[in-house]
């Protein structure tokens, strides 16, 4: 069903314990698969407005929020923190620092929002929880970890999310984006792209530099690869279909005139079609297996370190979505985008029960940080979305769609 009445309206009294809310959890962001406070402070809000909780993939967190008969329907928000050193110069930001995997200590910053999707959820659940009256039926809140690392929703999942929640007809998700504060965009159908990461360790033969005769030399190995898996995209993939290849590090050798034993590089390819992304990858192998061939080198290591899924927005639930959205926010704040080439995991929760998802963007910076050179982007130490009206419409969003499916 469509609900034709507008979603409840914040109080002031709801409007600043969210600002609270946002600000303690953007203080104390935490990395992937580590987020062990913030998801106590999650189940604790969650407890309190009287929902069902559970934990759910390490440390994420699942409320159930029963009234009656009616729909199912899922909404998830992201929790963990980047390895970045803030600098937005907000009161509230963030000094916490964390461990990586390999043991490195590293300053940890909300970069990308995922502190506004919390709160905005949380806040969203708590009006729900108390306005009752106004709609019939089940919501499921998802608050996901490792959404970063493309872990979260694969250990959710994993961990039986769908046997222990109810399935739901569609599951929502937003995130909050560099555009104008109090307005919505979106894509129907491909909406983000699935990526892969890996890592690459070429090995050759070390040797004085003066010996060039007696090395295998990884480095000049390495630079033949990089430099013709760029023609993967320009001259074997159909230039109407979207593929990115891109080298994010490169490391070898401590000393210039010692030729190195190995050299390690990292890979990220980004595509939407499923036949695209097979064909690109199974090109890098070639190329990597081949230069190393050409160099006489031993057959290099493949690491695959992560896959994030596409995220495909179904056309008739976007639609559906659309309509409730432009009702409550108005026409012209709701506009369509082209397809993002960045990556989320939240596909994999709706694609794991056979059900559509749709995921949308809404603007958190004002016309100001719009204007400025560079306008401070996601991932980037000077992110911080205006509180409002970042917040309150990315909980009047929240609210509209998951009214548009049980809204009485």
């Amino acid at each position: 069903m469509i609900t034709t009445s507008p979603a409840p309206v914040l109080t002031d009294e709801q409007r600043a314990e969210m600002h609270d809310l946002y600000r303690h959890l953007h203080a104390n962001p935490e990395l992937s698969m580590q987020e062990h406070r913030t998801a106590a402070l999650i189940q604790a809000e969650l407890e309190r407005a009287g929902l069902e909780t559970f934990v759910c993939g390490g440390t994420g967190v699942v409320g159930v929020l029963r009234n009656g008969e009616g729909p199912v329907v899922a909404f998830r928000a992201d929790t963990d923190g980047l390895p970045i050193r803030e600098d937005t110069g907000v009161p509230y930001a963030s000094t916490a620092t964390g461990t990586l995997d390999d043991g490195t200590e590293v300053p940890v910053m909300h970069g990308c929002g995922h502190d506004t999707h919390a709160a905005t959820l949380l806040t969203a659940a708590k009006v729900l929880a108390g306005s009752t009256d106004r709609w019939s039926g089940t919501v499921v809140l998802i608050f996901q970890p490792g959404e970063e690392t493309a872990a979260g929703a694969r250990a959710m999942v994993e961990d039986g999310l769908w046997d222990r929640a109810p399935k739901p007809e569609v599951v929502y998700g937003q995130h909050v984006m560099p555009g104008l504060a109090g307005t919505i965009q979106y894509a129907s159908g491909h909406t983000m792209t699935q990526a892969d990461s890996w890592k690459v360790t070429l090995l050759g033969r070390q040797s004085h530099g003066s010996q060039p005769q007696d090395s295998i030399d990884p480095i000049v190995l390495g630079a033949h690869i990089i430099t013709r898996i760029q023609t993967i995209v320009s001259r074997e993939i159909d230039p109407r279909r979207a593929a990115v290849v891109t080298v994010g590090s490169f490391h070898s050798g401590l000393k210039e005139n010692i030729i190195p034993a190995d050299a390690e590089f990292t890979l990220n390819i980004r595509t939407f079609d499923d036949a695209v992304r097979a064909k690109v990858l199974g090109a890098l192998r070639r190329v990597i297996r081949a230069e190393a061939e050409a160099s006489n080198a031993p057959e290099p290591l493949i690491e695959e370190l992560y896959t994030f899924p596409k995220n495909y927005n179904d056309p008739q639930a976007t639609s559906d979505v659309v309509e409730a959205l432009r009702r409550e926010l108005g026409e012209g704040s709701v506009n369509e985008i082209e397809p993002l080439m960045g990556s989320e995991d939240f596909g994999l929760l709706a694609e794991s029960i056979g059900v559509p998802s749709v995921f949308w963007f809404f603007g958190g910076h004002t016309e100001e940080t719009l204007a400025a050179d560079p306008v401070p982007m996601n991932h980037s130490p000077f992110f911080a979305p205006a509180m409002e009206p970042t917040l309150s419409t990315g909980v009047q969003a929240a609210l509209a769609a998951i009214l548009s499916k049980v809204g009485v």
